[in-house]
């Protein structure tokens, strides 16, 4: 589902209204889905929509990638799919689930057709429950007889709604229209069996809340917050899953919200309540962890569309944005005079940040680019009160590398400041800074800054082999070449045969 779909407000929705949304799309759904179902059934089998697609067709979206539930076993799925479409895979066979798509036909498409955004993908899944042995990190499948037994596992009511298919009747067990209606987010069965038999299904209460703008509802919240500890018996890979598109979503801060809010986040992020116990170096009236997600907001208004240097939703900068001070708790000093201090917490952060990250199984590259970031993000604060140089820009430039345009967006957004005139000094001089980056850049392709000798000529000019000295001799070269800025090779060549001619044999 994609990560821009929530609730258009959180007032209370008319159920008539989401009916008749509902009808438009199902009505249209795409041909290829309804023959389907009555494959399925000339074949003796149910086969039903379900979970996130029926819920948004109630809220007017439509997918053509489809959910279904059947009472047909894994074997028999596979053998009707392989009939119907183009492509079939095993998604997770001894989970029930078999995929498969049918390729949209137009002119000139041959009978395989070929990848298209109106192809119809779809996931067929064994009617089952799940449930974890209080010791294991892995669910037991237990394949079930009916869709509604199927619907009873579902983790909240709102995705407890199926649509049969070809007939296109509403099955809705648990009232998951009302609810959608409501806004509320409800399990199908006591929220302490439901949470017990697959303890993720706390996290996706999180998600949804940020991804649809909905609330958990009393009892669900409750029970989240007696069992937060049980989310430890589930799988990295799961709970990553869930965190990436919990911070994806429209609003995350209404997600790590309920996280913090109950207790969730002590064993998945445990970083983040800590912050709420400390105090910024601004003085304000609000802790670390408040500023935090302002700091999230704010970087979330600062990202471009598809064609800017920053297309939201960014995982890379929206993470560095809710890490960047999880350093502080580590470095807090009470300073003389009732002040208090956390010196280099962006060293600290940055690899408190590679630390949780890599537990999370988050991919290197996404690791490397958040602690970078969260690294950098002080670099800027004290350019407004001394002109930097050249060399300092280009500095900050080359350290930022490619990151360059989310730090840009990340140091704006860590402006949280209530003092008016402060913040539009802070603005200013950030604005200045960019003015800068882009005049040299314009100039001396910093992005590409190198010294003005390369290797080879290195070893010419100082008559070496390779070896360690070349390495000396080239960051000789490039600490030059920030400081002065492009030379012409006779003089590069003079300022290596000086330092050549001063450096210890």
């Amino acid at each position: 589902m994609p990560a821009d779909q929530t609730r258009p407000d959180k007032t209370r929705l008319d159920p008539s209204a989401l009916r008749r949304d509902a009808a438009q799309v199902l009505v249209s759904l795409p041909s290829e889905a309804l023959a389907l179902g009555e494959i399925f059934a000339a074949a003796g089998h149910e086969l039903a929509l379900v979970g996130g697609p029926v819920r948004d067709a109630f809220l007017g979206r439509s997918s053509t990638d489809l959910d279904f539930a059947t009472s047909a076993h894994p074997e028999q799925t596979e053998a009707l799919l392989a009939g119907w479409g183009d492509a079939c895979w095993d998604i997770g066979r001894r989970f029930g689930t078999i995929g498969a798509r049918r390729f949209a036909k137009g002119p000139g498409r041959g009978a395989s057709g070929g990848g298209s955004g109106d192809d119809v993908v779809v996931e067929v899944t064994t009617y089952r429950s799940d449930v974890y042995d209080p010791e294991s990190r892995k669910p037991v499948v237990a394949f079930g007889d009916t869709l509604e037994g199927d619907l009873s596992r579902r983790d909240f009511t709102v995705n407890a709604m199926a649509v049969r298919v070809p007939s296109l009747e509403l099955v809705d067990p648990f009232d998951g229209l009302a609810d959608l209606a409501a806004g509320v987010l409800r399990t199908p069965i006591a929220p302490e069996r439901s949470f017990d038999d697959d303890p993720l299904r706390m996290m996706r209460g999180a998600r949804f809340t940020a991804q649809l703008g909905m609330r958990l509802d009393p009892a669900a919240r409750a029970a989240t917050t007696a069992m937060a500890e049980r989310i430890g018996i589930v799988s990295a890979e799961r709970v990553r899953d869930e965190l990436v598109r919990l911070v994806l979503s429209p609003q995350p801060r209404a997600g790590f919200e309920v996280l913090v809010g109950t207790g969730l986040a002590e064993h998945v992020l445990p970083e983040l309540p800590a912050l709420r116990l400390e105090i910024d170096e601004h003085h304000h009236h609000k802790d670390v962890y408040e500023h935090s997600l302002t700091v999230l907001d704010q970087a979330i208004a600062l990202e471009t569309g598809a064609d800017g240097p920053v297309p939201g939703p960014d995982l890379v900068l929206r993470l560095a944005a809710i890490m960047h001070d999880i350093g502080k708790p580590k470095t807090r000093r009470l300073e003389p005079g009732g002040g208090v201090s956390f010196h280099h917490h962006e060293i600290v952060g940055a690899k408190l940040t590679r630390k949780r990250l890599t537990a999370l199984h988050l991919d290197k590259q996404t690791v490397q680019d958040v602690s970078r970031l969260v690294e950098l993000h002080l670099r800027f604060h004290g350019y407004g009160e001394g002109a930097w140089t050249d060399s300092a820009v280009r500095r900050y430039v080359t350290d930022a590398g490619p990151l360059l345009e989310r730090l840009h967006r990340l140091t704006r957004a860590d402006c949280t400041t209530r003092n008016r005139r402060k913040a539009m000094r802070l603005w200013a001089s950030y604005d200045d800074l960019e003015r800068r980056v882009e005049a040299l850049r314009a100039q001396e392709e910093l992005e590409a800054i190198r010294p003005d000798l390369d290797g080879k000529q290195i070893m010419e000019a100082l008559g070496v082999p390779a070896g360690p000295v070349v390495g000396e001799a080239y960051r000789f070269l490039l600490d030059l070449r920030m400081e002065r800025g492009p030379m012409d090779p006779d003089a590069a060549r003079q300022a290596l045969a000086a330092w050549w001619a001063a450096r210890p044999s």
